[in-house]
């Protein structure tokens, strides 16, 4: 019960919390004004994933350190790490160095405290031991979903619409396999970006910001460390299902990133490349495409939860195909609207 209220509350204290940083935002003139680059065409408030960020956090510190005693100072740190260098990075921008050299320290810290990935999970071959080796892959995924979730927010509503549907994800899995602080965390990022998205719909009424996509993806990234030390077992499945459940995101800019590579250009300078972007330069509306990623995270969503469910954890293969077959969705329309 005390769950459930925590739930509720923050998707209320969210939703009329960016309506006053929204006023509050125009009336200091902090403002995504339209470039080259950009999906939107008016002047609009930026940053209100601040919203999330600091009710999430609270909720957080609230239940986790206060009343089930289970309170991750090491996540807490590297959260607050990331979300401030991404505010001040949504107020003038952070050269990319520190950027990096912050999101690290975070992912080291996470590291440290809540373990790294000792297994992985292929379909067909089962866990694979991975050794030293993962702690390398655990550091650099914790970094690369940070930097892929703010690479994502591009166009009204598709962060907020991911961060809902991999917070249900974890609000039901740590449901599932009892576990307290895993259900809680996913319950308030699902609610709280529910009642930011509310703002963010197309037309967008404020923008979430790097403050709040890098927070998410950050969370995001650290979730199932978080889960594998609440069951002191699953490590293995936790991992695949904290890839799966935004994998459309991690797909988007893996497949971008080389197909940039391929072609010789300049990886690391911003673009609109990603392929949300070329679907809504081809005509598009930001409500479709956000709609038809949200789709296809649901679908995702519900078989890796009939996965994890379902007894002696079977093959995850047709969970594999699902991810897979919707990414080819994706894929398929970019390539018909473009041929």
């Amino acid at each position: 019960m005390t769950q459930i209220v925590f739930i509720i509350s923050a998707f209320v204290l969210t939703y009329f919390g960016v309506e006053a940083f929204r006023r509050w935002t125009l009336r200091r003139e902090i403002l995504d004004v339209p470039n080259e680059r950009s999906s939107h065409t008016v002047p609009t408030p930026r940053g209100g994933g601040l919203v999330i960020v600091l009710v999430c956090l609270l909720f957080y510190t609230i239940y986790a350190g206060f009343i089930v005693h289970n309170f991750s100072i090491a996540y807490f740190a590297g959260a607050i790490l990331i979300a401030v260098i991404s505010w001040f990075d949504d107020l003038k921008s952070v050269p990319a160095a520190l950027r990096f050299l912050v999101h690290a320290i975070g992912a080291a810290l996470a590291i440290y405290a809540l373990g790294y990935w000792q297994k992985i999970y292929l379909p067909s071959a089962g866990e694979i031991d991975l050794g030293f080796i993962g702690i390398i892959l655990t550091f650099f995924w914790i970094i690369w979903l940070t930097n892929a979730y703010n690479f994502m927010d591009g166009i009204d509503g598709i962060a907020g619409t991911q961060g809902l549907t991999a917070g249900i994800g974890w609000l039901l899995i740590g449901f599932f396999f009892n576990l307290e602080i895993t259900s809680f965390l996913g319950g308030v990022l699902a609610l709280s970006n529910l009642g930011f998205l509310l703002h963010n719909w197309q037309p967008a009424k404020i923008f979430m910001g790097d403050v709040g996509s890098a927070f998410l993806g950050y969370t995001f990234a650290v979730i199932p460390l978080v889960a594998a030390n609440e069951m002191q077992s699953g490590q293995t499945r936790f991992t695949a299902a904290a890839a799966l459940l935004v994998w459309l995101f991690v797909f988007d800019t893996l497949y971008t990133f080389c197909r940039r590579l391929l072609r010789g250009e300049k990886f690391w300078r911003a673009h609109r490349s990603h392929l949300y972007q070329r679907l809504v330069i081809s005509g598009y509306s930001h409500r479709f495409v956000t709609i038809l990623y949200g789709i296809l995270s649901s679908v995702i969503l519900a078989a890796v939860l009939y996965w994890l469910r379902a007894g002696n954890a079977p093959d995850a293969l047709p969970v594999f195909l699902v991810s897979a077959i919707s990414a080819g969705i994706i894929i398929l329309c970019y390539s018909k609207e473009n041929s």
